[in-house]
């Protein structure tokens, strides 16, 4: 889960990381009030779950009330297509307004997991304010590493051996390892997958302050951080998405011509190669996992047609704790209810697979069923193609 980078802010306050003076807005009245307390330059930040926003235009420095007022005028409301928002966009309901200040240097600060050592890293690299990839390929050297134990936790020496490298002076050095442990600790005890703080800036008057902030959360550990799940922006989400989580189900939308459902996620990525090889893209994969319920699967058949890019759907089950007459049913009982007006492949094998191909044969549907996996995928692409 995503959040915005004002809330991010907000949880990295708690542990102790200096912040811009700001407020957030969502009117451009709002901003002129905002501004004007504030007072001199001030920078207007878009609140959307994507990165990139300088390239995009979704960051104004303005000098007064009227200039602010007129830029969230022009911002609010809008959608702000950036590299990483695709031509889509996201729509802009929030602006952050911060004092506007002098940076002597930026730095980048982030802790996430290392898949390599299976344990917590934290990240630190002296050229901050650009995105870490770039450095990571233009010069490795530059991206210090300090992993933590998962037993032990984050150790303090850790975190000044890292402020150090980064070549500061004492002081600064100070502020800063205790900003690193500060940012661990909120991903840490939050059940985050990233804290970032790029850039991480030293101002003229010497103050530490983090100029940008980003935090994503792992889903499956929401249900112990209730307030974590409460900062959820279902707006900056795709609408299907947030459909299929409502009903616990896993949607994701991509970018193909043949929408797939599966029960699993290892069945999930198979499907999606085998319809790459058959010659298409997946439009999406819907995963209706172990129990759905025959409602559930009637829910995700729903959500699944109402896919704009798909052009064919291919149903593939095995059949384990999810029987394939209870898909069966789920799927009649759903193309009763929705036009659908797509052609639909079907392949079931596993529990009750027999049982749940008579309830297909006899509900009248002109769907094709397949008897193997490789089939399904060749079928569902032709169909997809427009050929019958």
């Amino acid at each position: 889960m995503k959040i915005h980078e004002y809330q991010a802010k907000e949880i990295l306050k708690r542990y102790g990381v200096d912040m811009p003076r700001g407020e957030v807005v969502s009117t451009a009245a709002e901003a002129r009030a905002a501004v004007e307390r504030l007072g001199g330059r001030v920078v207007l930040k878009a609140q959307i779950h994507a990165g990139g926003r300088g390239k995009g235009g979704g960051i104004k420095v303005v000098s007064s009330p009227d200039e602010a007022e007129s830029a969230a005028g022009t911002l609010l409301g809008s959608m702000l297509i950036t590299p990483q928002t695709g031509p889509e966009g996201k729509p802009i309901g929030q602006l952050l307004i911060e004092e506007a200040l002098e940076i002597e240097r930026e730095i980048y600060l982030g802790a996430t997991f290392d898949r390599t050592t299976e344990a917590p890293v934290v990240i630190a690299c002296a050229e901050g304010g650009v995105e870490i990839e770039v450095v990571a390929a233009r010069n490795p050297a530059l991206i210090l590493r300090e992993t933590a134990d998962p037993i032990i936790g984050w150790r303090t020496f850790q975190a000044r051996k890292l402020a150090y490298a980064l070549g500061v002076d004492n002081k600064q050095a100070g502020v800063i390892s205790r900003i690193i442990s500060g940012l661990y600790a909120a991903f840490w005890e939050n059940d985050a997958s990233l804290a970032e703080i790029n850039p991480l800036a030293i101002t003229g008057d010497g103050r530490v302050v983090a100029l940008d902030a980003k935090m994503n959360f792992d889903d499956n550990a929401l249900f112990r951080q209730p307030g974590i799940r409460e900062l959820r922006d279902t707006t900056q989400e795709e609408p299907l998405e947030v459909e299929a989580s409502e009903a616990g189900l896993s949607y994701i939308k991509l970018d193909g011509s043949v929408a797939c459902m599966v029960n699993g996620a290892g069945l999930a990525m198979a499907t999606l190669d085998m319809i790459m090889l058959a010659g298409e893209r997946p439009a999406n994969f819907l995963d209706v996992g172990g129990g759905a319920s025959a409602e559930q699967v009637a829910k995700a058949f729903r959500i699944l047609v109402g896919d704009s890019r798909a052009r064919a759907v291919l149903i593939n089950i095995f059949g384990g704790i999810m029987r394939c007459d209870v898909l069966a049913r789920g799927v009649v009982e759903a193309a009763r209810e929705v036009d659908v007006r797509l052609p639909v492949v079907v392949r079931l094998e596993g529990t009750n697979a027999g049982e749940g191909r008579r309830i297909l044969s006899e509900a009248g549907l002109s769907w094709e069923v397949a008897s193997s996996f490789e089939e399904g995928a060749r079928a569902v692409v032709r169909l997809a193609r427009g050929k019958s």
